[in-house]
């Protein structure tokens, strides 16, 4: 039986969560990192901001799948350490943090903090992992301005480094600018793209299934970058693209996504110094508590 408060009396953790315990099945954990991003900073206080968005999801279950997140073995680890200013120790900090955890659901924090997650999860699993990455960014350029580490790399880096099958890789909302190289690259190594385009005219239902064949059932990990959904119904991001899903559509995505092999999931890139009446936390805490209902489903 979850105790009961008034929503604006819901304890600080995600969802209240007030247990912190690094060996529970599931952890929840912030990373409040965004040295690397190439636009506006601010995602490092994402974290803090999902959480207290989060209040707004725990006067119930999920009215579709009739669970709730917080009867599982869960916990929120608060947030993990990094190196003030040094991208490079921030990253390896995180990698061996996220070791420890069994799944591990991620509040950041810049898109860059996918790339130790991945590193501990496929050392985990013992194999390259499927993703489903829904952004408004390819995520695959060699460097950002110099920055190999930057936000913008990470895709390309865990191709390289066999922490994903680009076979089972699909890219959900694409539409930002984007050199043709980087394109061409994306596509030869066998990743699947969905520009943001034709994710807008056809439908959830639809584009779950394409996801569902892509991944198949083996080990796989969402990782989710708020940008995905046009600013509209979340402004608060530092690289905004106009032309992006609308909070529904994700949603409907999401909640036909059950029984796949989840390892874990990111939510990047909420900068909530730009949002409006806390909506884009608001949906970036929304879109983990739907992973987190899938599990719970399963």
């Amino acid at each position: 039986m979850q105790p009961h408060h008034p929503t604006f009396a819901t304890p600080p953790g995600f969802l209240g969560i007030t247990r912190q315990d690094g060996g529970a099945a599931l952890c929840i954990a912030g990373v409040p990192l965004d040295i690397g991003t190439t636009n506006r900073a601010g995602a490092r206080d994402g974290p803090g901001a999902i959480r207290r968005a989060s209040r707004m999801l725990v006067d119930g279950g999920h009215p579709q799948h009739w669970v709730d997140p917080r009867e599982m073995d869960i916990a929120d680890l608060g947030e993990f350490e990094i190196a003030l200013g040094d991208l490079a120790a921030s990253l390896a900090l995180i990698e061996r943090q996220a070791a420890a955890c069994r799944h591990l659901v991620t509040l950041g924090g810049e898109h860059g903090i996918t790339l130790p997650l991945l590193r501990a999860l496929a050392g985990r699993v013992g194999g390259p992992l499927g993703l489903l990455h829904m952004d408004a960014h390819l995520d695959t350029w060699a460097d950002s301005w110099g920055q190999t580490l930057a936000h913008g790399s990470v895709f390309f880096h865990a191709i390289n480094e066999g922490l994903i099958d680009p076979r089972r890789m699909i890219q959900v909302g694409i539409r930002s600018p984007i050199d043709r190289a980087t394109w061409d690259w994306t596509v030869a190594q066998g990743v699947t793209i969905v520009p943001a385009q034709e994710a807008l005219e056809s439908t959830p239902a639809a584009l779950a299934a394409h996801i569902r064949t892509v991944l198949g059932d083996a080990p796989s990990y969402l990782s989710f970058d708020i940008d995905a959904l046009d600013p509209a119904f979340a402004p608060g991001t530092g690289t905004p693209e106009i032309g992006g899903l609308a909070t529904w559509q994700a949603q409907g995505i999401l909640r036909r996504l059950g029984g796949l092999d989840w390892r874990g999931m990111d939510i990047v890139e909420v900068a909530p110094a730009y949002d409006q009446a806390e909506i884009t936390a608001l949906a970036g805490a929304t879109m983990a508590w739907e992973y987190l209902a899938l599990l719970a489903k399963g």
